[in-house]
């Protein structure tokens, strides 16, 4: 079955480099064109993941106060592949006065 085509109007600049590069690996233009999109759809469509995954994150964050301090995260990763890796660290929530306090306090 065929696939709808699309018109995409392209500079010379960029006709040139694609043609020059599509000689160079003995493919097609189209191929050329046809991986470079597919790149770009991956690429930017993980960013549109981890925007969400970070927007999630912000949410929660924003609704329980709960997180992992910088400190004890960097710590824990350094620790990373040694014998003293151990667990990760727990979350815990700011008090009133902006310092972290252990949960349930």
């Amino acid at each position: 079955m065929t696939q709808p085509t699309i018109d995409l109007e392209l500079d010379k600049e960029t006709r040139d480099r694609i043609e020059t590069l599509a000689a160079t690996r003995r493919r097609s233009a189209h191929w050329i064109m046809k991986k470079a999109i597919g790149q770009y759809l991956a690429r930017e469509e993980a960013a549109e993941q981890r925007n969400l995954e970070a927007d999630a994150a912000w949410e929660q964050y924003s609704e329980t106060g709960r997180s992992v301090a910088h400190e004890a995260m960097s710590a824990w990763l350094d620790r990373w592949g040694t014998d003293r890796e151990g667990p990760c660290p727990e979350a815990d929530r700011r008090g009133s006065s902006g310092r972290r306090q252990p949960e349930g306090i």
